[in-house]
């Protein structure tokens, strides 16, 4: 497959030489050739070593008395306590005094070679329904696909996610180290031997650990010891001989088949615009093998004699008996007139379906928090698909915190020798020394090693390994799974210091939480840590070691940004953390009286990229108002008073310099988070580009200021806490593998695809889902069940290599009833969601709302004429689908697609990157919330929780019918809590939650609930504080009185109402069955 390039902002193309950091700009830091052993021996980078991280250092000449660096020309480096504000410059030096180092060349900086961007507009496409992005005709109907993540119910076997290591780490090849505390690891490690007696078969005994602190998440933070010397880059060997590959294709693996395939010359697909990707052909068309490191030769020597072996009939080739006899809950063969009974909103959290397996293999399968498919039951055929009309796609949750996680750390890791799927519960055993791969059918030898099991200290028992009896396991990776010894983890700060971030007083908070958390920063003795602040000019804070306070450098040439000092400007935190705190203490005041307005955000994002770029990471940019000089300046487009009638409001960037510059940082390992704090239009569509393609996250808080609203302050300091502890993956790359005859067309989420089905993610963190798209290629008829895998490689924050695996399996059916009753409404719902973002901004507002409401027009008409016998009057759904027009209104009136309000068009395009990113279950709260009534909460059905008791009230439907002014409600929605409280509300809920004597006493502007020492507060605080802790943002409390001025907001969120510009629920139900009854 061709993979061109994409044009350099220094002009040319660049072509796939430059993938994955693997070349920079100054020849080739990363070599390809052998690793040495020893690198792996010391904790830093040695850059006598091939692989390690060059020092860009541009020529200059010490001054022995001032220890100040002279770069030729003239120049200003100033402590900071004499800082006087902007006005000491610094000027590039004269090209003849000062040679630079190459990496720092003017020419094209190389960069990850795009998919070819092809034009869907030469496809005819009817306005209404969504283009299926491939180059598969486009049927009648839509072919769906979309991102997100769900909810919680861990089917893995108790393992802890963190395990802690320490010690050594020398491992023998039939090491399995189970999550645990410290001392077991340590005996399971040190011995050297197999595990004795303290374990049985079965899943590894559950060791607590102990969490790092964190305000959103009781998820332990793993920690492990630096030395990573066996499992990082020597313990794999061939021959003698290290392989090494030049780019992560080869590393992972091949797509699906990854055997010489023809190729299709003209792939029709779509152009990557806005928050579309380029799709991909059908079929996974990686033209070269795949590499078949780590797998052993076919010519194992045998022990003599026959072996016993037996193994629970799981494969497909196993299934016929198991499948017999089994039958749906009688519920799901329900068929519901919704005009009759439009009620059916549970009042417990709606649970995800549960795929029609035999219980045997059921009990193997993936966490749907984590991995969770559109259908439960597969088509057997694209014609049956389409004739279902309803969407087929993944929504994962790759990274989440999980309390139970089982790591492997093995010298082998078993895959596939043909399409390199990691070995899983879903493979059959053909007998001891063979299994068949469950997604391309070959059969492929069981290597020496896979046959000792470390828990069991049983020998020919393969099926009993923990790869075996895991849907969600994580290896850690040998050498052959590395490009360049493990990155450090670099964290980059850029902050705006113009007039009006100084107004906000964002950088008090910002700063402050930093040093709060610096101790908690994720990282190890290597950890890097670096600062720019920028307004009209890009100021730069040398932080070397033995310097007696940081100093400031200012570069005011943004046209053509240099790098000062490039060595003392990312930092070893461990060695200059007293300069680094020094430095936040002193950074909120440094800028107080500045007069400059001007926002240099595009030159300042330069800089910060070519500073980052020899070694990747994560850059953070706070940004509070429109780009205005230098590259990357952007003008207002937004009409103020303009209603979204749909028509033109600008969803699509104005300029494609952000898009490029972070395919840029992707190439070079480095993410981009922004955080917009602004109070008028700042362009988002354009600004969040730099972090769509990066695979960083977008945060947005409208109106921030620390004095005018005091909420948003709170909320960016528990957000930042999360932000800044959380677990995080570097250099990754993820890829999604699925049986044989299925193929995988539109990808949703942050990321860039790399070639054909690799997602480049430079950073991955817990708290983002992605969705793929997927058709039916080829009949399916021959199997009874299909697999779906998605493999996450990353490096750790402790640097380590690992690859966290999931597996999914379900079951294939043949006729449209089938299809309709394994329907998971939320992951539809989750799917289109996603589409609709992509048709408002490859099409328009109005396209993308017209094609959500076909799509429950058309899936209701093909379940009316082909699965209903007798043709009843009403709206007859399938209990599975009973939810999805209520789901699909709430998305209407979701801040994404509602028309008729003066919705901010940032507030809009946030609402829409939240779509992208978001995992399910927090899509689905923020499209569809939940209402409670908390006056009366009692301790009936409630949860403990950490010797807390949790009222769980039951949900109730978003109507105002379901208000009463004798009470107080809480409605929930994802990102903001509103509690309304009635007029008439007893006097007890006023005293004993709300600590005032009467609804007039109730503040216009309270956002905290008192603690007060009585029953009824305890349970109200516990529930709310409950609801908080289950996601990775912090929802602002509003306590909403009849008068107050977010009483608009709370009705705004009663989906089943009218409102001036939507329909009710009932009045859409007619709609839909007029329509479907046609």
């Amino acid at each position: 497959m061709s993979q061109p390039g994409i044009p350099a902002s220094g002009g040319g193309l660049t072509g796939i030489q430059a993938q994955n950091g693997a070349a920079s700009a100054s020849g080739s830091p990363y070599t390809n050739g052998p690793i040495q052993n020893a690198l792996m021996s010391s904790q830093g980078y040695n850059s006598q070593l091939p692989g390690s991280y060059p020092h860009l250092i541009p020529a200059k000449t010490l001054n022995p008395v001032s220890g100040q660096s002279n770069y030729g020309g003239s120049q200003t480096v100033s402590p900071l306590s004499s800082y006087q504000g902007p006005g000491k410059t610094l000027h590039r030096p004269p090209v003849a005094s000062t040679p630079v180092t190459s990496s720092f060349h003017s020419g094209p900086v190389p960069r990850m070679p795009q998919h070819t961007s092809h034009n869907p507009a030469a496809i005819p496409m009817p306005s209404g329904s969504f283009h299926p992005g491939t180059s598969v005709p486009p049927p009648l109907n839509w072919q769906y696909n979309y991102p997100s993540a769900e909810s919680q119910t861990n089917h893995c076997p108790n393992v802890s996610s963190g395990p802690t290591m320490s010690g050594n780490t020398n491992l023998t090849s039939h090491q399995y180290v189970s999550s645990g505390d410290s001392s077991l690891q340590n005996n399971l490690i040190k011995s050297g031997v197999p595990l004795g007696p303290l374990l049985t078969g079965g899943p590894p005994p559950v060791r607590a650990l102990t969490a790092q602190k964190s305000s959103h998440s009781t998820v332990p933070q793993p920690s492990f010891n630096l030395a990573i010397s066996q499992e990082g880059i020597t313990s794999s060997t061939n021959n003698g001989s290290l392989v090494v590959h030049n780019n992560y294709d080869e590393i992972e693996g091949g797509g699906f088949l990854a055997t010489p395939q023809l190729t299709n010359k003209n792939p029709t697909a779509s152009r990557s615009v806005g928050y579309s990707y380029p799709s991909l052909p059908p079929g996974y068309q990686n033209t070269t093998p795949s590499s078949t490191t780590g797998m052993p030769p076919s010519s194992l020597s045998y022990p003599s004699g026959p072996q016993a072996f037996s193994q629970m009939p799981l494969g497909a080739n196993h299934l016929t008996a198991s499948m017999s006899g089994l039958s749906l809950h009688p519920e799901g063969l329900r068929v519901i007139n919704l005009l009759q009974e439009r009620n059916m909103l549970p009042s417990t959290p709606l649970q995800p379906p549960v795929p029609n397996l035999h219980e045997d293999i059921q009990r193997f399968n993936c966490n749907p928090e984590l991995f969770r498919c559109t259908l439960t039951s597969i088509p057997q055929t694209q014609a049956l698909l389409n004739k279902a009309k309803l969407p087929l796609g993944l929504l994962l949750h790759p990274f989440k915190d999980l309390v139970q996680l089982p790591v492997v750390t093995s010298s082998t890791i078993v895959r596939c020798r043909s399409c390199r799927t990691y070995i899983n519960p879903f493979v059959s055993f053909l007998d001891q020394r063979r299994w068949k791969c469950n997604l391309c059918y070959q059969v492929n030898d069981v290597p020496e090693e896979f046959m000792y099991n470390p828990l069991t200290r049983a020998y020919g028992e393969p099926h009993r390994r923990p790869e075996v009896q895991n849907a969600t396991i994580e290896f850690m990776a040998p050498s052959e799974y590395m490009l360049r010894p493990p990155q450090p983890p670099v964290y980059l700060f850029v902050f705006d210091v113009s007039h009006n971030a100084v107004e906000t007083g964002y950088l008090n908070s910002v700063c402050q939480s930093l040093l709060d958390n610096l101790d908690l920063l994720p990282g190890n003795t290597r950890t890097k840590i670096g600062f720019i602040t920028f307004d009209s000019t890009i100021h730069f804070y040398s932080l070397q070691e033995g310097l007696s306070q940081p100093q400031m450098l200012i570069v005011s040439d943004i046209e053509d940004v240099f790098i000062p000092m490039p060595e003392n400007l990312l930092v070893n935190l461990n060695e200059s953390k007293e300069l680094v705190q020094d430095l936040l203490k002193t950074l909120p005041q440094m800028f107080t009286k500045t007069l400059e307005t001007q926002s240099a955000l595009g030159p300042a994002l330069q800089a910060a990229f070519k500073l980052m770029s020899p070694t990747g990471g994560r850059m953070s940019v706070f940004q509070t108002q429109l780009p205005t000089l230098g590259v990357g300046a952007l003008k207002p487009r937004e009409e103020p008073n303009q209603k979204s009638s749909a028509k033109e409001i600008h969803l699509t960037p104005s300029t494609d310099f952000y898009k490029k510059l972070a395919l840029d940082c992707s190439g070079q390992q480095v993410a981009v988070d922004l955080f917009l704090l602004s109070g008028q239009y700042s362009d988002l569509a354009s600004l969040g580009c730099i972090s769509r393609y990066s695979a960083g996250s977008v945060y947005y808080y409208p109106s921030y200021h620390h004095q005018y609203n005091p909420v948003q302050v709170q909320k960016l300091q528990k957000e930042l806490q999360r932000y800044l502890t959380r677990k995080i993956g570097f250099e990754a790359v993820m890829r999604i593998r699925c049986t044989k005859g299925l193929s995988i067309h539109t990808f949703h989420g942050n990321f860039f695809v790399r070639s054909t089905d690799l997602l480049s993610l430079p950073n991955v963190n817990p708290d983002a889902g992605y969705a793929v798209q997927m058709s039916v290629e080829e009949s399916l008829m021959d199997t009874q069940l299909v697999s779906f895998q998605s493999a996450l490689l990353y490096t750790s924050s402790k640097g380590e290599r690992r690859i966290r695996v999931h597996t999914l399996c379900l079951p294939v059916v043949s006729t449209l009833n089938e299809v309709f009753l394994g329907a998971d409404v939320q992951a539809i719902s989750g799917l289109l969601a996603n589409m609709a973002v992509d048709r408002s901004v490859t099409a328009s507002l109005s396209d993308a709302r017209d094609a959500l409401v076909n799509a429950v027009i058309d899936s209701l008409s093909a379940y009316r004429s082909s699965v209903l016998s007798n043709q009843q009057p009403g709206l007859m759904v399938p209990f599975s689908l009973r939810l999805f027009p209520l789901f699909v209104l709430a998305l209407l009136k979701q801040k994404s697609f509602q028309t008729g309000t003066n919705a901010r068009l940032d507030e809009r395009i946030f609402a829409m990157c939240q779509v992208k990113n978001q995992p399910l279950v927090h899509l689905m709260l923020t499209t569809h919330p939940n209402l409670y009534r908390v006056d009366n909460l009692s301790d009936e059905g409630a949860l403990n929780i950490n010797d807390r008791t949790v009222p769980q009230p039951p949900i109730l439907q978003l109507s105002v019918e379901k208000l009463s002014r004798d009470g107080a409600f809480l409605m929930d929605a994802g990102s903001v809590l509103m509690l309304w409280v009635g007029k008439n509300c007893g006097q007890h809920f006023f005293s004993q939650v709300l600590g005032v004597q009467s609804y007039a006493l109730i503040p216009q502007t309270m956002t905290d609930l008192p603690e007060l020492d009585t029953p009824e507060s305890a349970r109200t605080v516990a529930f709310i504080s409950w609801l908080r802790e289950q996601r990775p943002f912090f929802p602002i409390l509003y306590v909403i009185r009849d008068e107050s001025p977010m009483k608009a907001n709370f009705l705004q969120n009663m989906v089943e109402d009218r409102t001036e510009s939507a329909l009710s629920y009932y009045e859409f139900l007619l709609h839909i069955q007029q329509q479907v009854n046609k």
